[in-house]
């Protein structure tokens, strides 16, 4: 096991491919990556307080938007927490400051993460697409509707600070992984989180 474990941020909107991708990681690796995300932290929330860390863009359930803040600063406590423990972590995530007020969360909980070897990924997909998927999940899973899905690819693009980008339209799960687990193998500077930290989102 390695003295500091390596962090890779997938960010995109939702069913644009980035839980695919955490896992396609987990079975190419060849090593034990650890999934902390967005949907790890779902399925452990109450229902009273859904979604949670989920919460879309929009800014409409201002009353959650405190709970969403620190479920983001908690996890990525964990995350830093893990890497210290030489433990390799994949997160996926759909950061936005979309919000009734600004919250400034990615940009701190990049702060949190400097020192760390962190890649972070930019998770692309055409909005065509995306809702394509939406349609083929379950009943009710996801609202079928192209302008919310713009929406959120919208705001979680912004700033679209990245150190890596892959489009799920292109390139299959398995594809994406082996791209990212050759840019963390190449040994090539990663910046994106020492840049997250000064922006004023």
């Amino acid at each position: 096991m390695r003295t500091t474990g390596r962090i890779v941020i997938l960010n995109g909107a939702p069913r644009s491919g980035k839980t695919s991708i955490a896992r396609a990681m987990q079975d190419a690796a060849g090593e034990p990556w650890l999934n902390l995300g967005v949907d790890a932290v779902m399925a452990a929330t109450p229902a009273g307080w859904l979604p949670g860390i989920g919460l879309r863009p929009g800014g409409e359930r201002p009353d959650l938007e405190p709970l969403t803040e620190a479920l983001y600063l908690a996890l990525y406590d964990s995350v830093a927490a893990h890497a210290r423990r030489g433990i390799d972590v994949v997160v996926d995530a759909g950061h936005h400051d979309a919000y009734s007020t600004p919250r400034r969360i990615l940009p701190r909980v990049a702060a949190g993460l400097v020192g760390l070897d962190v890649l972070v990924v930019g998770v692309r997909c055409p909005i065509d697409e995306i809702v394509r998927r939406r349609a083929a999940a379950a009943p009710g899973a996801y609202a079928v509707d192209a302008g919310a899905a713009a929406r959120w690819d919208a705001a979680v693009h912004d700033p679209g600070i990245y150190d890596l980008e892959v489009d799920t339209s292109s390139l299959s799960p398995e594809e994406a992984a082996v791209a990212i687990l050759d840019r963390l193998r190449d040994g090539g500077a990663t910046t994106a989180i020492d840049r997250l930290t000064g922006i004023g989102l």
